[in-house]
This record gives structure tokens, C-alpha cells and sequence, in this order.
């Protein structure tokens, strides 16, 4: 069974205070129809009494689950900052840098995990493929990391009348009745959400921007250590991770060198630079 939102129990109080106003209202008006059935009467007032009260409830608890309750921001002293609450996606805890963010400080509030969440990251954790099953492991001590860092609270959330294995439509809705933001590398789930009104907060699009600008014309050095997919090309990366393909530097491959930017494309992969060595003579 799964367990109610605040808004769901505060919507069925709500709706069961109601629906036993009312079933009080018409008392009267019940009465008089039954009277004539005697003590038979009395049971059918008691049943009609419970009726519209468990109507009212649900009715109450359907009409909550569909209202966003935005949390209030948490006093200074609090446990866990003034931070709206974030859904963490599979993605991110596999990728694990979420863990230098929080303890950076630019990431606040409670961290949401849903349990459906949990059983994914065991799946990968399980998989038979030797990759699939580090990377999910990995995930795993993530979450430990996170745990000491930040607030985590496990999700009990299921949603099982929506299709099994959608995941991201149940991360999605879990995110629009928390009023949360969603924390995700995944492109498709990134887009779904910006449709339904979700923020987003996208650990690559961080990590773009807060790279150096780099600008044609530019100094750099770097390491070429393999080839390009151009016969003369020879790859480079930054400390950042950030490529850089050099023209001309196939015979410059196991070399460090100083280059000179030409341009730079920005993808939603990341950002690519291409460069020329600075000595020009010495890729002939």
C-alpha cells in the first residue's frame, strides 16, 4: 500500500469533516423518507451516514493529490538549509558528482529518493554486464556519501496506476506534487520535465558552465595522446575534461605543446575545441 502525501491526508480530513456536515444537514430530511421502516430505518440512516462520509474522504484525498504544495523555506538554523526539495534521478547518482555539489554548498535543501529510483539503481547493480554492474554499485556508495552530507528521505512513492518501468513519468509527477526540483543528466528527461512545469537542475549544463571561457586566439597547452578522426587531426583534453582536436597534430600524438584556438563548439554533449599548434613547423 502505498503511503498517503500530506496533501492527500490533509484533502481527505478535509473532505470527511464535510461529508459529515452534510450527512448531518439532511438528517432530517433522511428521517422522514425512512421512518416508516422502523428499527430497518435506523440501519439505513447509518449506512447512508458512512457512505457519504467515506464519498466526502476520498473525494477530499483525490482533490489533494492534485494540489502542488510548495514547502516553506526552512529557518536558517535548520537541519537542512533553506532549499527547495530535490528528486534524484538515477542518472545522477550514477554519475557522482553530485556529491562534490552538495558539499560545495550550491546544492540545498532535502534530497528526495524515490524508492522506485532505489530498485533501478539495483537492477543495474545486478546486471550481468561487468560496466553496468560497477556503475551501479557505485551509485550505491553515492547515496552513502549523500547520506552523511545532506538530508536523504526515501520516497515510498510507486505510483502503480501508471505503467510499469515508466520511471521518469513517475519522477516527474513525484516532483509536481512535492512542488520539487528534479536533479537529472538525462536529456529526454530533462525535456519531459520542462513541458510539465518542472525545474530542472542539470548536473552537465553545471559543469558547462562554470568551465573557462576560452576564446580564438587563445594560448593553450596541451597533452596530444591519440589520433583524430581526420588523417592529420590528434586529440588533447583539458584538465576539465573539455577536447581539444589540433590540426595538424597527428605526428604531435605522446607530445605536450602549446596550440592556438581556432574555434569552439558548444554541443549538448559538452564543448569541443579546435586548435593549431602554435609552432607550426612542427607538425610538418
Amino acid at each position: 500500500m502505498e503511503r498517503l502525501t500530506p496533501a492527500e491526508i490533509a484533502g481527505g480530513a478535509v473532505g470527511l469533516i464535510v461529508g459529515l456536515l452534510i450527512a448531518f444537514l439532511i438528517k432530517g430530511i433522511a428521517f422522514e423518507l425512512i421512518s416508516d421502516f422502523g428499527r430497518a430505518g435506523t440501519y439505513i440512516a447509518i449506512v447512508l451516514y458512512l457512505i457519504v462520509a467515506i464519498f466526502a474522504a476520498y473525494l477530499g484525498a483525490r482533490i489533494g493529490a492534485k494540489i502542488r504544495i510548495v514547502p516553506l523555506p526552512r529557518s536558517v538554523g535548520g537541519a537542512v538549509g533553506g532549499g527547495s526539495p530535490k528528486v534524484v534521478d538515477t542518472s545522477t547518482i550514477v554519475d557522482g558528482r553530485i556529491v562534490e555539489i552538495v558539499e560545495s554548498g550550491f546544492l540545498e535543501g532535502e534530497l528526495i529518493v524515490p524508492r522506485f529510483v532505489l530498485r533501478e539503481l539495483q537492477a543495474i547493480s545486478d546486471s550481468v554486464d561487468p560496466l553496468k554492474r560497477t556503475r551501479g554499485r557505485r551509485g550505491f556508495d553515492v547515496l552513502s556519501r549523500l547520506q552523511e552530507l545532506s538530508a536523504v528521505e526515501i520516497s515510498e512513492r510507486d505510483f502503480s496506476d501508471m505503467a510499469p518501468g515508466n520511471v521518469d513519468a513517475r519522477l516527474v509527477r513525484l516532483a509536481q506534487e512535492l512542488g520539487a526540483k528534479l536533479v537529472t543528466n538525462d536529456y529526454n528527461l530533462n525535456r519531459v520535465a520542462h513541458v510539465e512545469g518542472v525545474a530542472v537542475l542539470n548536473v552537465n549544463e553545471l559543469a558547462n558552465a562554470v568551465k573557462p571561457v576560452v576564446l580564438p586566439g587563445e594560448e593553450l597547452h596541451v597533452a596530444v595522446i591519440r589520433e583524430g578522426k581526420e588523417f592529420h587531426q590528434g586529440v588533447g583534453y583539458l584538465e576539465d575534461g573539455t577536447m581539444i582536436v589540433v590540426e595538424h597534430g597527428r605526428r604531435l600524438i605522446g607530445v605536450e605543446t602549446d596550440v592556438i584556438v581556432t574555434s569552439v563548439l558548444q554541443t549538448v554533449a559538452g564543448r569541443m575545441i579546435f586548435a593549431r599548434p602554435k609552432r607550426e613547423g612542427v607538425a610538418s
